[in-house]
């Protein structure tokens, strides 16, 4: 049986969620833990809807696993909370609906990117980036309106062979919280690699008065990823949740999503 799992972690001292040999991941100790509470002989493969890079966090991570129809998720989630390390927590385990994946299934995914240019309170040092000079919140909310949409992220992305960069980003706008923290939050259908990242570096680059809209507009239009793009350091990043469609959408939803984005989507878009 398929079994849904919604989860959190504090990425600080995770090498990120894909397991690698000889590293602490995310998935790497889930799937430790996972056959040891059950008294499995085999291992329990986990598929998640975001693998989060070394030193990301997650508040609202989801993956899918298959375990033996008996499970209980109910003392599984006791059991694991119980001798899982504190900083990963597990939210709650249930019988997933029929067609769900946890990764091809979702229709998108919000991240929020956190930096201050004010004095950082010591305890959110792991969460929040501070960059030296002020931020022009009205200026960086311009740049991410300029680029939503659907198009080709390719110059926001690390280069993957045979990867797709094209994606359909619904929100890039930042906001400033009482405690003075500016809260980019960044929504699309789907991410690349340190493409959240390489957007809030090119918004900071704006916000600070050190690039333009012109700028940013000649970077969107490159095919690979300029120098001039920053990529902000990963302990600001957050995924902070994910979305699916209703139950009866999920088995055509991940049948979509399994087909590589064809680059003459951007024509018939504009």
């Amino acid at each position: 049986m398929r079994f849904r799992i919604d989860l959190a972690y504090d990425g600080t001292d995770f090498s990120g969620w894909a397991s690698q040999p000889g590293l602490r991941t995310v998935q790497g100790e889930l799937e430790t833990w996972l056959p040891r509470v059950l008294r499995l002989a085999g291992p329990t493969p986990l598929t998640v809807a975001g693998r989060t890079d070394a030193g990301v966090h997650a508040k609202g991570q989801v993956a899918h696993v298959e375990l033996p129809d008996e499970t209980n998720p109910s003392v599984l989630t006791r059991r694991l909370q119980r001798v899982l390390p504190a900083d990963l927590t597990i939210w709650s385990i249930g019988p997933a609906p029929p067609g769900f994946d946890a990764r091809f299934s979702a229709i998108w995914r919000r991240y929020c990117y956190r930096l201050t240019d004010r004095p950082l309170d010591p305890l959110q040092r792991h969460q929040v980036t501070v960059v030296r000079e002020p931020l022009d919140l009205p200026a960086m909310n311009a740049a991410g309106q300029s680029l939503l949409g659907l198009r080709d992220f390719a110059p926001f992305c690390r280069r993957r062979e045979g990867a797709s960069t094209i994606r359909t980003l619904t929100e890039l706008s930042a906001s400033r919280t009482e405690t003075g923290v500016v809260e980019l939050t960044v929504r699309a259908d789907a991410f690349c690699h340190s493409m959240v990242r390489s957007l809030t570096g090119a918004l900071v680059a704006v916000g600070q008065g050190r690039r333009d809209l012109t700028w940013l507009s000649e970077v969107a239009a490159s095919p690979l990823r300029p120098s001039s793009i920053q990529v902000m350091a990963a302990g600001g990043l957050t995924l902070e949740e994910v979305g699916y469609p209703p139950a009866a959408d999920l088995a055509d939803r991940a049948e979509t999503a399994r087909a590589r984005r064809d680059p003459r989507e951007l024509n018939c878009h504009g």
